[in-house]
C-alpha cells in the first residue's frame, strides 16, 4: 500500500479506535465500511452505465452523420462533374448560366421585398394569436402549430438575408436589423412559452388538454431535423472542397443558429421537478413532518400521473418515464439531505426512516427499474438515521433532564423559600413531573415508529437518565445532611421539608415507572419485553433506594436532634427521666412529616423510626456500665411505655406491641434472679439466637449479681444451647443489629 494511503487509514483508525473498548465495535465499523462501499459501488455503476449508453447514443449519431455526410460529399462530387462536363458539351453555357443567376437574383429581390413589406402584417397575426394562447398556460393552445409554422417561415427569411447582407454596407444592415428586431422578439417570446409550457406539463395533462403536450414534441421534432440538417451543411462546407461548395448558393445562404430544442425541453422537466420539490420545502421548512405528509400527497400523484398520463404523449425514445423518475429520485435525495443537514427533531428522524422503507416499497409496486432509483436516498444509510435520532435523545435527554433536576437541585441547596405543594397538599417539586413528561414524549415517538429496537433502546436511555438523577439526588442529600451537622450555622433551614419533598418525588416517580412498565410490556415482543421490564425495574429500584434515602435521613436529623437527650441513656442522669423530651422531640417531628409526607411512605418512615429507636436503646443498654436493679428495670418499663404510647397514635397497636416484644423478654432476663435467668433467657434465644456477648453484657451490668454468678449463668445458658444445638434464626431479628464491641454510648452515635 502506497504510504499517502497508509497514513490515511491510520488516521481513520485512530479516530475510531480510541480505547480499548472500541475494539468491541470492530464488527460495527466493519459493517459501516460495507455499507459504505456498496453505496459508492452502486453510484459508480449507475454513472457507467449513464455514460456507456451516451457514448453509445453518441457513437450511433456520429457513424450515421459520417454515411451520410460522405453520401452528401458522393452526390456533389458527381454533380461537380456533371457541372463541369456540361461546360464542355454545351455551346455557349457560360451565356445561359449569366443569364439564370440574374433571373434568379430579380425572383430573389422580389420575393424580399414582398416578404419585407408583410412583415409586420405578419408578425401582427402571429404576436396575437401567440397572446391568445399564452393567456392561460395549461391550454388549450389550439394556434400552437400555427404560429410555429409561421416564425420557421420568417426565422428562415431572416437568416436568408442575413447572410445576403453580409457585403451590404453598415448603413443598410442597421436598417434591416430594425426591421428584423420585432421578429427577435416575437420568436424570443414563442421560446419562453414553450419552455413555460414545459414546466407545466404535468398540470396542462391534469386539465385534459394532453394534446397540447403532443404539439409540443412535434415542434420539438421538427425544429430537432433542422438542426441536423444546418449541422449537415455545416460540416459539408467544412469537409468539401470550397470551390465545388461555393456554387450552391441554398447551402451558403443557410446560416441557421442550432437551437437544441430536445435537450433543452429536458433539462425545463427536469427543473420542473427540482422546483415542485424546492416549493414543497420552503413551504414546510420548519415542519419537515408536515413536508413529508405533504410529499406523499403530491409526490405519488405526479408519478402515477406521468406514468398513465404524460409517456404515452412522447415518443419511446425520449425515455421520458426515466428522466422523471431519475429527477424526482435525485430532488428527492437533494431536499431530505437538506433536512437532514438542519437537524431535525428526533421524532422526525424516526419518522424519516420509515418512510425511506415505504418509498422504496412503493416504487416496486409501481413496477419501477431501481437502477433509476440508485444511488438510495441518503446514499442508502437509513441505520445512521437510527443512530442520529439515539444520539439526538440522549443529548436532549440529558439536556432537558439536567436542567430540569438541576434547577431542583439549586432550590434544594438553597432553600430560601419552602417547597411547593402539589394537588394533595404535599411537599413535592416541580422537576419530576418535567422530566417524565420528556420521558413519556420520546417514549410515544419510538412507540410511533413500530420498531421494538428502538423502543428498548429508548427506553434503555431513559433507564440511564432516571439513574443518574437518582445518583445525583443521593449525594445531594448526603452533601446537605452533612452541613447540615458538621455546619449547622452556615446551613440554611428548611432541610427537613426539603427532604420530604424529595421523598414525596421520588416515590411518584417509581409509581410512574411502574405505570410506563406495564404499558409498554403490553405493547412488546418477549423478544424486547425483557430488555425494557429490567431497565424499568432498575430506575424504580433506584426511585426506592432514594425514597428510602429520603426517610432515612427524617430519622437521622430526628435522632441527631436528640444527641443530648440518648447520651444519657443508662447514666446516673437516665434514672431521673429523660425519655419525656426524646418521645416528645420525635412527637413533633412526626407530626410535621404527618403533615406533607405521602401517606405510604409515613408508614414506612415510622416502621424505620420505631427500629431505629429500639437498636439505638438496645445498643445503649448493651453497653451500659451498670445497671441499679431493680430501678434500672422500672425505668426501662417506663421508657418503653411513653414509646409505646406515641408509636401506638401512629401505626396499629397489634403492631407496636410485636416489635417491642423484645424489650419484654429482655426485662424477664433484668429482672429473673440467678436461679431463674435460665427460664427467661430460653425463649428469648429461640426467637433471637444465642446472643451470648448480649446477654453476657446485660449480666455483668447488673449491680445484684457478682462476677461468680454472672459465670454461672452464662456457663448454664452456654451449656443448654450447646446440648439443643441452637444457632441463630433462618430469618435476622433486630438484635443481630445490637453491637456490643464498642464501649460506650458515644461511639454509637458517632460522637
Amino acid at each position: 500500500m502506497p504510504p499517502v494511503e497508509t497514513q490515511i487509514v491510520s488516521r481513520e483508525l485512530s479516530e475510531f479506535l480510541q480505547s480499548p473498548d472500541d475494539l468491541l465495535k470492530i464488527a460495527t465499523f466493519r459493517k459501516k465500511l460495507a455499507k459504505e462501499k456498496a453505496s459508492i459501488d452502486a453510484k459508480l455503476k449507475s454513472g457507467v452505465k449513464d455514460q456507456l449508453d451516451s457514448t453509445r447514443e453518441g457513437l450511433k449519431k456520429l457513424f450515421g452523420t459520417r454515411s451520410n455526410v460522405q453520401a452528401i460529399r458522393d452526390e456533389m462530387a458527381g454533380i461537380d462533374r456533371a457541372c463541369q462536363e456540361t461546360n464542355k458539351d454545351v455551346k455557349m453555357l457560360d451565356q445561359i448560366s449569366r443569364v439564370s443567376v440574374v433571373h434568379r437574383n430579380f425572383a430573389q429581390t422580389e420575393e424580399i421585398v414582398h416578404n419585407l413589406m408583410d412583415l409586420h402584417s405578419r408578425l401582427t397575426v402571429v404576436s396575437k394569436q401567440l397572446d391568445d394562447d399564452s393567456k392561460d398556460i395549461l391550454g388549450p393552445a389550439p394556434n400552437l402549430l400555427s404560429i410555429h409554422f409561421q416564425l420557421n417561415r420568417l426565422e428562415a427569411f431572416r437568416n436568408q438575408i442575413n447572410h445576403q447582407a453580409k457585403t451590404a454596407s453598415a448603413d443598410a444592415r442597421n436598417i434591416l436589423a430594425r426591421l428584423l428586431d420585432p421578429l427577435a422578439k416575437e420568436l424570443e417570446k414563442f421560446d419562453q412559452y414553450l419552455w413555460e409550457l414545459t414546466r407545466n406539463i404535468l398540470p396542462i395533462v391534469r386539465a385534459g388538454n394532453g394534446s397540447v403536450i403532443v404539439r409540443l414534441v412535434k415542434i420539438v421534432e421538427v425544429e430537432g431535423r433542422e438542426d441536423e440538417k444546418a449541422i449537415a451543411i455545416k460540416v459539408v462546407k467544412k469537409a468539401g472542397r470550397l470551390d465545388a461548395s461555393s456554387k450552391f448558393k441554398s447551402i451558403l445562404a443557410n446560416a441557421r443558429k442550432i437551437k437544441h430544442y430536445r435537450p433543452t425541453m429536458m433539462d425545463k422537466i427536469r427543473q420542473s421537478v427540482k422546483d415542485a420539490f424546492t416549493q414543497a420545502y420552503e413551504q414546510d421548512k420548519r415542519n419537515p413532518a408536515a413536508f413529508l405528509e405533504a410529499l406523499n400527497k403530491w409526490m405519488w400523484k405526479d408519478i402515477v400521473r406521468i406514468k398513465s398520463g404524460v409517456v404515452p404523449l412522447f415518443p419511446p425514445d425520449y425515455n421520458i418515464w426515466n428522466i422523471y423518475i431519475k429527477q424526482y429520485h435525485k430532488s428527492l435525495d437533494e431536499t431530505l439531505r437538506r433536512i437532514v443537514d438542519d437537524a431535525p427533531d428526533a421524532a422526525f428522524l424516526l419518522t424519516l426512516h420509515a418512510w425511506l422503507k415505504e418509498y422504496r416499497e412503493s416504487m416496486e409496486d409501481m413496477e419501477v427499474d431501481l437502477e433509476l432509483i440508485q444511488p438510495p436516498l441518503l446514499e442508502g444509510k437509513d441505520q445512521s438515521l437510527i443512530d442520529d435520532y439515539l444520539a439526538l435523545i440522549v443529548k436532549k435527554l440529558d439536556e432537558w433532564t439536567k436542567n430540569a433536576v438541576r434547577t431542583d437541585v439549586q432550590t434544594f441547596r438553597t432553600r430560601d423559600k419552602p417547597p411547593e405543594l402539589d394537588a394533595d397538599n404535599l411537599y413535592g417539586l416541580d422537576g419530576t413531573v418535567l422530566m417524565f413528561e420528556i420521558i413519556n414524549q420520546q417514549i410515544a415517538v419510538a412507540i410511533e415508529s413500530g420498531q421494538g429496537t428502538i423502543l428498548a433502546q429508548v427506553v434503555t436511555e431513559c433507564s440511564r437518565v432516571m439513574r443518574s438523577n437518582q445518583e445525583l439526588w443521593t449525594k445531594t442529600i448526603d452533601s446537605e445532611y452533612k452541613r447540615h451537622v458538621e455546619k449547622p450555622d452556615e446551613a440554611p433551614g428548611g432541610l427537613v421539608e426539603y427532604v420530604i419533598a424529595v421523598a414525596n418525588d421520588q416515590f411518584r416517580s417509581a409509581d410512574f415507572a411502574a405505570a410506563l412498565s406495564e404499558r409498554l410490556e403490553a405493547r412488546v415482543s418477549g423478544k424486547y419485553k425483557t430488555t425494557i421490564v429490567e431497565r424499568l425495574n432498575d430506575a424504580i429500584e433506584g426511585y426506592l433506594d432514594v425514597t428510602k434515602k429520603c426517610t432515612q435521613t427524617l430519622i437521622d436529623t430526628i435522632f441527631n436532634d436528640l444527641k443530648p437527650a440518648i447520651k444519657q441513656f443508662f447514666t446516673p442522669m437516665w434514672y431521673d427521666g429523660v425519655m419525656d423530651q426524646v418521645v416528645e422531640t420525635m412527637r413533633d417531628h412526626t407530626n410535621d412529616h404527618k403533615a406533607y409526607l405521602n401517606p405510604s411512605l409515613l408508614e414506612l418512615l415510622v416502621a424505620d423510626l420505631l427500629d431505629t429507636f429500639l437498636i439505638t436503646y438496645l445498643n445503649a443498654l448493651a453497653r451500659a456500665s451498670k445497671l441499679r436493679m431493680p430501678q434500672a428495670a422500672d425505668r426501662i418499663r417506663d421508657d418503653i411505655s411513653d414509646v409505646f404510647t406515641l408509636f401506638s397514635s401512629l401505626k396499629p397497636a397489634k403492631e407496636v406491641e410485636d416489635q417491642f416484644d423484645v424489650i419484654e423478654m429482655i426485662l424477664a432476663l433484668l429482672t429473673a434472679s440467678k436461679s431463674l435467668v435460665f427460664l427467661s433467657y430460653w425463649p428469648f434465644a429461640q426467637k433471637h439466637g444465642p446472643n451470648f456477648a448480649f446477654t453476657e453484657a446485660l449480666m455483668k451490668a447488673r449491680d445484684d449479681l457478682n462476677r461468680s454468678e454472672v459465670s454461672e449463668v452464662m456457663d448454664s445458658v452456654k451449656r443448654k444451647v450447646k446440648e439443643e444445638k441452637l444457632g441463630d434464626p433462618e430469618a435476622p431479628t433486630i438484635m443481630k443489629k445490637i453491637n456490643v464491641s464498642q464501649g460506650g454510648i458515644s461511639g454509637f452515635l458517632g460522637l
